[in-house]
């Protein structure tokens, strides 16, 4: 433009070094049509732009809901696993125990006086578990002479003694008992 410019004022002597516009008087069509265009470019970027951040926050939720199942998960299989352990200590504790009460049973049936102890307490568990059978259920089984405590306690002392002899007959006793016994044989049978 400026070129132009001076091409046709070159004759004058008149040289321009730039062109500017300062007012642009456009027809009223054209001006609707531009802010048409301008407007739709706006919406399409806002549209961009809002449909962006749902997908965001879609993304979002998703990654949240996806980390609490992990994270409830985890919780879970922890429990579980803390249960687990809590539950074989606490085999582990029952059967130690019971281990232990095997071996005093055993040390305290080997003394003197054992089998009366283990008698007495063999009876007290039988009384004890005939009381508790109407509690347990509402069916009971009784022997035909429930008014005979000295009777049951017998029955039981003969069950009792059954078992011992049993496990009198094939003894395992360690060295030291054996030499106990042997001496104390030879004290009641002086000819032996």
């Amino acid at each position: 433009m400026v070129h132009s410019i001076n091409q046709a004022s070159d004759e004058w002597g008149i040289r321009c070094l730039r062109y500017e516009i300062k007012d642009i008087h456009v027809p009223p069509r054209v001006r609707e049509s531009m802010q048409i265009q301008v407007e739709a470019e706006r919406k399409k970027r806002a549209t961009v732009l809002e449909s962006e951040g749902n997908r965001e926050a879609a993304i979002n939720v998703a990654e949240g809901r996806k980390q609490a199942q992990i994270l409830a998960s985890e919780g879970e299989k922890a429990e579980q696993i803390n249960k687990a352990a809590g539950e074989a200590q606490a085999v582990l504790a029952k059967a130690d125990a019971k281990a232990k009460a095997i071996r005093l049973l055993s040390d305290a049936l080997a003394e003197q006086n054992g089998n009366a102890a283990a008698s007495l307490s063999v009876a007290e568990q039988y009384v004890a578990a005939f009381s508790n059978l109407a509690k347990d259920s509402n069916t009971v089984l009784l022997p035909t002479n429930t008014g005979d405590i000295s009777g049951m306690v017998t029955q039981a002392m003969s069950i009792y003694s059954t078992l011992a002899k049993k496990n009198t007959a094939t003894p395992r006793l360690a060295p030291e008992s054996e030499d106990k016994r042997s001496t104390e044989e030879e004290a009641r049978n002086p000819s032996a």
